[in-house]
């Protein structure tokens, strides 16, 4: 069932964003009275699930979920139709039509993802408002359990204040932009100082293929106490909160595993919170630093809030607040997937190991149906399809935008000759991309 949630939300955002994005190229062809011959919702490589000839354009569904296109009378695109370019220019086609009016379908695509990111932050900052816990409430560090940060001189109760002069306001900006800085303030015991990650800190990152890098320190919140456990008539009940083994506090659970380290093959006493009162509980910690038990490894907010951890805020906005809100939003998503885009383009970082193709994406929607979960996923993968729609790449939008501003500034329009080459370089360019990104899917499946 927790896969048909996935793929249903997966297939529903993919499909929205690129029925909206090839909208945004039919609508200007259509207002220019330019011949679209083709709709198509995925790819129909020698058979459509569904067709429909509508007036002079065809709609359907292909069966290859990896796009979708709308095929425009005289232009040279992914279709590779020579033989109508090798005719006469018709006035209806889009190589008849002046450059402008050809960019402006070109610039289509993009520019309706941009737009529909920037409604969806809009709806979502009206609708669901912002609950975040601002970085000054974490008054005793992070969890950081990576040994390659901890090796980089990040470590567990260190407080992160700035990245490259960026002051962190709250928990969810810390991870992405402590993977793509360099300079990172930190607050140990008091004291501030700088850590200054190696450039292949991300590189390192994924070849240690560490599932964890930097969370909220969590309280060990015991799950279930099993029947062939060591501990069963310990008097410990699912819900109970230890803090601390003998004199020695375990507020936190990288605190308790510290402990059970410390007393480990010993009888001890632990101190435990149940129903806001501390008792003692006698426990036995094996020779391997056990309790034999299953505790929770994360707590929801609203746990966190009650067990006194963590203070969240939350901001509701009126609808006219909303807009300039959902457009910083928008802004500040762009910013930072370009700042990750440009370090996937430079080798030295090896953040281009992480990159991943369609199972990546299925993968960072949840397990469950969660409309707001999946609007800011949609959002995110709007922005994302529109910036690299935008590469300067034959092919795709933000090349055939490159040779029309040639045009508009040379006077000079490039040969179809030289266009049909140049969208023949650019598809393998693009199809190599696919298999690189795909491919690495595969390969952290196989080896991870």
């Amino acid at each position: 069932m927790e896969f048909v949630i996935k793929i249903s939300q997966f297939l529903l955002s993919l499909s929205l964003l690129i029925v909206l994005h090839e909208l945004g190229h039919f609508v200007p062809a259509k207002a220019f009275k330019t011949r679209v011959e083709k709709f198509y919702l995925f790819f129909d490589v020698k058979f459509s699930l569904f067709k429909k000839k509508i007036g002079e354009t065809v709609y359907g569904i292909g069966w290859l979920p990896l796009g979708g296109y709308v095929k425009i009378s005289g232009m040279i695109d992914e279709s590779m139709d020579t033989e109508q370019m090798a005719k006469e220019p018709q006035p209806w086609e889009f190589r008849s039509k002046p450059a402008w009016q050809r960019l402006i379908i070109m610039l289509g695509g993009v520019t309706v993802n941009f737009v529909l990111a920037i409604l969806i932050y809009i709806g979502m900052s009206y609708f669901y408002g912002d609950k975040f816990l601002p970085n000054e409430n974490i008054k005793d560090g992070l969890f950081i359990e990576s040994t390659v940060a901890n090796k980089a001189g990040l470590l567990t109760g260190d407080k992160i204040l700035e990245v490259d002069g960026y002051e962190i306001e709250n928990f969810n900006e810390i991870s992405e932009k402590v993977l793509f800085g360099k300079n990172i303030t930190i607050e140990r015991d008091g004291v501030k100082s700088t850590v200054t990650l190696p450039e292949d800190f991300l590189s390192q990152l994924i070849d240690s293929k560490e599932k964890s890098f930097i969370n909220l320190r969590q309280p060990f919140v015991v799950v279930e106490v099993p029947d062939t456990s060591y501990n069963k008539n310990s008097g410990l009940r699912k819900g109970d909160l230890i803090v601390g083994i003998n004199d020695y506090k375990t507020k936190y659970i990288d605190e308790v595993l510290q402990g059970l380290e410390k007393f480990k093959g010993q009888n001890v006493t632990a101190k435990v919170v149940r129903d806001k009162s501390e008792i003692d509980l006698p426990l036995s910690i094996s020779d391997e630093a056990k309790l034999g038990l299953v505790y929770a490894s994360s707590s929801t907010p609203a746990t966190l809030e009650a067990l006194g951890y963590y203070q969240y805020n939350t901001k509701e906005y009126g609808f006219f607040e909303s807009f300039p809100v959902g457009l910083t939003k928008a802004k500040d998503r762009l910013v930072s997937y370009w700042e990750q885009l440009g370090a996937i383009f430079t080798p030295s970082t090896g953040a281009y190991k992480g990159v991943g193709g369609f199972k990546a994406i299925f993968d960072i929607f949840p397990n469950v149906w969660s409309w707001q979960a999946f609007w800011s996923i949609t959002a995110f993968l709007s922005i994302m399809l529109a910036v690299l729609n935008l590469l300067p790449i034959p092919a795709l939008d933000g090349g055939h935008v490159m040779f029309l501003l040639y045009e508009m500034i040379s006077g000079r329009k490039p040969g179809d000759k030289f266009m049909e080459y140049a969208q023949m370089v650019g598809f393998f360019i693009l199809i190599a991309l696919v298999l690189f990104a795909n491919g690495n899917d595969i390969y952290k499946a196989i080896f991870d």
